[in-house]
């Protein structure tokens, strides 16, 4: 009755094989209700069984002999189909029996139905399967851990990260394996695993956090921990997400640091335009003045010592409108060779810096504005000459780069020129080196703090790129890629010969700006070359008097125009109108923002030359002549540098 009622299958075989005795769950199985089949084999009984049971019946005997052979319980999960075709799982395990001298006794045959027990665990490994799937094509890292902290699991992203893989982490504690950092203070940050333990609430990371991985490599992430609860809400572990945010903290840094230069562009634009106005009127009243009186005159040097501070000024407006935003760079072929050469020993002239030059005979010329390139060299050099107070070498090489992707920069490509400039100072502290190219940004105790922004500013509108690498006590190397400039030849270098005296000179220029001083002193200017002068406020009051002029016996042969006029027309609009009216007329663009797009390709805008200011009386009289040598009609631009 005991054996009878349970539904597990139950089965004695004597010492050969045959049934002693079965419950009603096993002869039911293989279909033996209605057979006599004690006393019987498994082959025997065989063909007593339907067809679809015979196999499994018969392998099912087999098994006995393996049993009894191996003295020791069997255990194995036979798969046998029912009456309608249907395979049931059983566990199978089969016990045999032994007289005290060894001799086979008998056989337990146990069996009990696993077939819902195997679907589950079949779909639990499903389960277990996509889950695998599912966190390993995630792109952000997954930690799994336990109610005790100890790692569990770890997907791909997580095991790059950290450096650790699943086998080496699991059932470590977190802090072991996802060692965070804040990124100001270096002091270990409170694991979000502890937080979220504690309160069963999901919870993200702070800023600045730092993943230190297990070779050292430093990621800035972001993360969340979220409680891993069953159904009644017990918790069970805690699931941690995070992400690599390093590029993305440096892109957004990156444009931070183009809005800030934009912002102060605007601003030193408006200055330097407005400063170098006044400078044209000083530099052209003080050239007149030295006209007027002897080099002999006392006056003459305090002229002279006020012509050099001018200069000074010029060079701080330069810098100004290096961060002129929308400004461009006055491009030429640039031997870049000979202007590093220069620039490095002039401005370590009488130091006790020694400059190294590696710099090889076919380094290619770049296309680039020469005097912002040298100006970019003397802060490098500068720089590194203040951080050897107590002297040293100053190494600087240069190598020509065919794919600078593949070399430096992501996001530039092509032919390139690799400047790099070392010294041996007291380099700058890890803290410090993503914020040495903000404006204003200095450890110095003099100096603005505009040198290296002033560098970054000029490279990035030639294209280009700079990278830095310091070792404080050892030294800091800046590295500079410019575009190439192959297509073209550099021209020799000409000797400059005895000044020229300026053959006497006349024609009728006319002086469009809208600054009175500058107009006076412009005038008085070209009367001293032997022109004679007339004068507009405005691009109308020009067209106005040029449309006269051509009319009369008497028109003019230059125009010289300012490129900005306040509340008025400017140069820009009014050539075109100037042009439609007389297509060979002969004019000059002059403005004292010296990066705008049209005093950078004065040509493409119909102008014949252009006038930077503050501009010197001999820069003033080369210019009118080179444009009066023009053709009227059909000439080509010419796109020199003045």
């Amino acid at each position: 009755s005991l054996i009878n009622s349970t539904p597990d299958i139950i089965c004695f075989k004597d010492g050969q094989g045959r049934w002693l005795e079965a419950n009603n769950a096993e002869l039911e199985l293989f279909s033996l209700t209605e057979v006599d089949y004690k006393g019987k084999t498994d082959d025997e009984l065989a063909k007593f069984t339907p067809p679809i049971l015979r196999e499994p019946f018969l392998t099912s005997g087999k098994s006995d002999e393996i049993a009894w052979q191996s003295k020791k319980i069997s255990r194995a999960e036979r798969a046998i189909p029912g009456p309608d075709g249907v395979e049931k799982v059983y566990d199978v395990i089969k016990v045999p029996i032994f007289e005290n001298d060894g001799k086979r006794k008998g056989l337990v045959v146990l069996g009990r139905d696993i077939t819902e027990r195997k679907i589950a665990e079949n779909m639990l490994r499903k389960n277990e399967e996509n889950l695998r799937i599912i966190l390993n094509s995630i792109g952000d890292g997954v930690i799994a851990v336990d109610i005790e902290g100890r790692v569990t699991h770890m997907n791909p992203i997580a095991e790059e990260l950290t450096g650790w893989n699943t086998n080496e982490a699991k059932n470590l504690p977190l802090q072991k394996v996802f060692n965070i950092v804040n990124e100001d203070t270096w002091k270990p940050v409170e694991n979000p695993v502890d937080k979220v333990l504690s309160e069963g609430e999901i919870v993200g990371l702070a800023n600045h956090t730092v993943l230190i991985s297990k070779d050292g490599t430093e990621y800035n992430i972001a993360d969340s921990a979220a409680p891993i609860k069953d159904e009644t809400g017990n918790l069970h572990g805690v699931v941690l997400i995070f992400r690599d945010v390093t590029e993305k903290l440096k892109t957004e840094q990156e444009l931070f640091k183009s809005k800030k230069l934009d912002s102060l562009g605007i601003l030193a634009g408006g200055i330097a335009h407005d400063f170098n106005n006044l400078l044209t009127g000083l530099f052209g009243n003080i050239e007149l003045a030295k006209l007027k009186i002897s080099q002999e005159s006392p006056a003459y040097h305090h002229l002279e010592t006020a012509d050099q501070a001018l200069e000074r000024a010029t060079h701080l407006t330069k810098q100004l409108l290096t961060f002129a935003k929308g400004g461009k760079p006055l491009l030429e072929t640039v031997d870049l060779k000979a202007v590093v050469q220069s620039t490095v020993r002039f401005n370590l002239a009488g130091s006790n810096v020694k400059p190294r030059f590696y710099l090889p005979d076919n380094l290619w010329p770049i296309r680039a504005d020469k005097g912002q390139i040298s100006q970019m060299i003397t802060n490098l050099t500068l720089n590194a000459k203040q951080a050897m107070p107590d002297g040293g070498d100053l190494y600087v090489d240069a190598q020509n780069v065919i794919d600078l992707k593949a070399d430096a920069a992501r996001h530039l490509s092509g032919d390139f020129v690799r400047l790099s400039i070392r010294d041996e100072g007291v380099g700058i502290p890890t803290k410090y080196l993503e914020k040495i190219f903000d404006p204003y940004f200095t450890t110095k105790q003099t100096g603005s703090g505009l040198g290296l922004a002033i560098v970054h500013s000029i490279i990035t509108k030639h294209n280009g790129h700079i990278s830095v690498d310091s070792t404080p006590g050892t030294g800091t190397t800046f590295t500079v890629y410019l575009p190439a400039d192959r297509s073209s030849r550099l021209q020799p270098v000409a000797v400059p010969g005895p000044a020229e005296k300026m053959d006497p000179v006349s024609g009728f220029i006319l002086v469009m700006d809208d600054e009175e001083m500058v107009r006076n002193v412009s005038g008085a200017m070209l009367e001293a070359c032997g022109y004679r002068v007339d004068f507009a406020a405005d691009g109308a009051e020009a067209i106005e008097k040029y449309e006269s002029a051509k009319k009369s016996d008497d028109p003019y042969d230059i125009v010289i125009m300012d490129l900005t006029i306040r509340g008025g027309m400017g140069g820009k609009e009014a050539i075109k109108k100037l042009l439609s009216i007389d297509p060979g007329a002969r004019v000059i663009v002059a403005s004292g923002y010296s990066t705008d797009p049209v005093m950078a390709n004065y040509g493409d805008y119909g102008f014949r030359g252009r006038l930077v200011k503050p501009f010197q009386l001999k820069v003033l009289k080369q210019e009118l002549n080179r444009v009066l040598e023009m053709e009227t009609e059909g000439s080509s631009l010419h796109s020199g540098q003045v």
